[in-house]
């Protein structure tokens, strides 16, 4: 069979590319080696997990904020089986809708590994072993990434997790040590945490979220401590010994100086993820790599014609939007027309109560910029509907350059962060102004008025504080 595309990997970024592709008129096929479409995000990351962060997130309020709230339910009872059933339902309808758009845009399917046998050429061989050649005039690398592991370690599932066992786990462990302070340990934290057990968090860094506004960490840092999480930073992890009902981890400063141990039930390794690019004969092909990452250039070709690559096998954050827009610059692009991603106004969530969201630059990085700024700040405990909903927790902050007034970044703690900062995405791919923020009439009562209320504080203006 013969194709003007072929996309390895139906991921978000991957199928995303082929939805837009015969969007476009291009005869395209997709090669998957999982039986179900979507790749991590939809079926081992961002969709269970949310699943099961909206749920413990519920069992949460139903204990602690009901009783404030004059609602009387009395003691709630966990039902882990049934929680796991919604996440997997919440799987299920994901992927099959993903399979639904494949055939919709008639995208010809192949389940099975996909090797690059040469430019123009990809075979797949099936479970049952069977093998068959495809034709094309171009191939996109989509393949995701994979789990980062900890040297002399051995995720099991079982005691030892990956982000991929902690979504899956048939009782709440008594003790759970975090072994990473990024979005993917901190979320899955939560969740257990909400559930009942002890958490822990052990990070290298002598802070949390690396990447984030250094501010913005420090609060969130304070409140993931008032909900019950401990942290042990600038530690790094030697050893972790399984034994019967758990492990035994062994840590030491990052720096050197004494060791100690921690007991856990259960240990989840979440230090980061990398590039998945193994058995696709990218060696053979003479595709050029960097630490693990393909290399392309602005247009997402590599050094190797008619061989491009997009999304997390890439440059840039490993983010399952990042990888859509990318796939639909890059269809575009074969489409003969100016796809394009701009990569300084990338949304990024982390998805506890409250959610930490951003977009745009830190205040470390504009000031390592050299850039004069100005910061307006707002916190949630002056915003009325924050009250109203119990939810007051975290402040937005924006930074714009000083002379300009133009937005560089903007940065929220608070309940429905990730849904706020979109506004501020918008203001940002437009190259507006903290002013237009500020003159942008907010619906009242709202959380999204903290938004506005932190440009108007910019040129320290805001009414509410």
């Amino acid at each position: 069979m013969s194709y003007d595309l072929i996309v390895i990997g139906t991921g978000p970024g991957g199928y995303v590319c082929a939805i837009r592709a015969a969007q476009l008129g291009l005869k395209t096929a997709v090669v998957e080696k999982r039986k179900t479409h979507g790749g991590t995000c939809l079926n081992i990351g961002c969709i269970p997990s949310k699943a099961l962060l909206h749920a413990s997130d519920m069992f949460d309020e139903v204990t602690h904020d009901f009783p404030a709230l004059g609602v009387k339910v009395g003691t709630p009872e966990l039902d882990l089986p049934a929680m796991m059933k919604h996440k997997d339902d919440t799987v299920a309808a994901n992927v099959n809708g993903v399979g639904f758009l494949l055939k919709k845009n008639k995208v010809d399917a192949f389940h099975g590994t996909g090797v690059i046998t040469a430019p123009g050429q990809v075979k797949v061989t099936a479970e049952d072993g069977s093998e068959q050649t495809l034709e094309t005039k171009a191939i996109v690398i989509a393949t995701g990434s994979d789990v980062a592991p900890l040297p002399g370690v051995a995720i099991d599932e079982k005691v030892i997790v990956s982000s991929t066992g902690a979504i899956a786990l048939d009782k709440v462990p008594a003790k759970m040590l975090v072994v990473g302070a990024g979005v993917i340990g901190l979320e899955l934290g939560s969740v257990w945490r909400r559930l009942g057990a002890e958490v822990a968090v052990v990070e290298f860094l002598d802070r949390i979220l690396p990447g984030m506004d250094a501010e913005v960490a420090k609060q969130f840092q304070r409140i993931l401590e008032k909900q019950g999480v401990s942290f042990t930073l600038g530690h790094k992890v030697t050893k972790v010994e399984t034994h019967q009902g758990g492990a035994s981890v062994t840590i030491e400063p990052a720096q050197g100086g004494e060791a100690k141990t921690m007991d856990a039930d259960v240990v989840l390794v979440a230090i980061g993820r990398r590039p998945y690019t193994e058995g696709l004969g990218l060696e053979q092909v003479g595709v050029a790599m960097e630490r693990g990452r393909v290399v392309i250039d602005e247009h997402f070709q590599t050094n190797v014609p008619g061989v491009f690559a997009i999304g997390d096998v890439v440059r840039g954050p490993m983010l399952a939007h990042k990888a859509e827009d990318e796939g639909v610059a890059m269809a575009e692009i074969l489409a003969g027309k100016a796809g394009h991603v701009n990569y300084n106004v990338i949304p990024g969530v982390v998805y506890t109560m409250p959610e930490v969201a951003s977009v745009g630059q830190t205040e470390e990085e504009v000031k390592a910029a050299g850039v004069a700024y100005n910061i307006g700040k707002f916190p949630f405990t002056a915003n009325g509907r924050a009250r109203a909903v119990r939810h007051s927790d975290g402040f937005v902050k924006v930074i714009a350059d000083a002379n300009t007034d133009r937005v560089l970044g903007v940065h929220i703690i608070g309940a429905g962060a990730g849904e706020m900062i979109h506004e501020a995405a918008v203001l940002m791919e437009f190259g507006g102004s903290s002013e237009d923020l500020a003159r942008t009439c907010h619906a009242h009562p709202t959380m999204s008025e903290a938004v506005k209320e932190a440009a108007m504080a910019v040129e320290k203006r805001a009414i509410h504080i």
